[in-house]
């Protein structure tokens, strides 16, 4: 059975606490934390589906309200869910048509997912503890230079090779969305751009979809066998659920230069404090 080792010195939401100790967690947990997980999620949401990013503004204010950073990635991945169903609900206008393709590459994605929270429930939490600066950074690099990237263009037609090529380049990109996924969004959007000729929009609409259910899949492997702190899943994915039905909107009108540039810099400074602390 796949199995998660909750921290000793923080009892809540492990998996030995039992009934009454989760239900206790859940009414102490104060209205401030709760404010600060509902903005938290709403400014995620949003950075979501305009540039392509979330954890990289929530996963941090987990990590200072105290959670573990194996848990506190378990409980983003949970409350994500709700931003990938918000924000399919507000890009109806976008994804007209678009069915048969959305569920043909959320199958490769949900796989995908799954695989990545196989390969985090599996692996000690240490290894992500040390492996967790060096993703952030990384993918707050892929951020800052996604207009480089998006110069990339592919082959007008693409044969079998092509094709096979980026169907793995989408499953490995999913894995990485089940196992940690900042900048996934990133990742996702430059394959599927690839993979799809459509104006942005609409590809990021369908990135917003298959991203949605590989974080799915995630959820219920998290939800089963790890170690979700459920008092904060509730106030996060609200504001997921806030920021997910905004973010859509505001895609179609606002440019997302200054936010892709902000977070990436913001993203940047936290693999460089997280390193710290974990290579010390």
């Amino acid at each position: 059975m796949l199995a998660v080792r909750c921290g000793s010195h923080i009892p809540e939401g492990c998996a030995g606490a039992g009934p009454a100790g989760s239900a206790s967690s859940l009414l102490r947990m104060r209205f401030s934390e709760a404010l600060v997980l509902l903005a938290a999620g709403t400014a995620g949401g949003i950075f979501s589906t305009v540039v392509a990013i979330a954890s990289l503004v929530t996963y941090p204010v987990l990590l200072a309200l105290g959670v573990p950073p194996l848990s506190a990635n378990m409980t983003n991945t949970v409350s994500l869910v709700f931003t990938g169903a918000s924000s399919v609900a507000a890009s109806k206008p976008e994804l007209a048509g678009q069915g048969r393709r959305v569920l043909r590459l959320g199958v490769v994605t949900a796989l995908g997912g799954a695989a990545g929270a196989a390969v985090l429930l599996l692996t000690p939490a240490s290894a992500f503890t040390v492996v967790v600066p060096v993703l952030i950074g990384g993918a707050s690099l892929v951020l800052l230079v996604q207009p480089r990237i998006s110069l990339l263009t592919p082959p007008a037609v693409l044969d079998t090779r092509h094709r096979l090529a980026l169907g793995a380049a989408l499953f490995a990109v999913a894995v990485y969305v089940g196992y940690f996924g900042a900048a996934a969004g990133v990742m996702l959007l430059v394959v599927l751009s690839a993979m799809i000729r459509e104006p942005l929009v609409r590809v990021n609409a369908i990135k917003n979809a298959v991203s949605g259910m590989a974080n799915a899949l995630a959820a219920v492997c998290f939800a089963l066998f790890g170690d979700v702190r459920w008092k904060l899943v509730l106030p996060l994915a609200a504001g997921f659920l806030i920021g997910g039905w905004i973010g859509p909107k505001i895609a179609r009108r606002v440019p997302a230069e200054v936010f892709r540039v902000f977070v990436s810099l913001c993203g940047l400074g936290l693999a460089a404090k997280l390193g710290i602390s974990a290579y010390h």
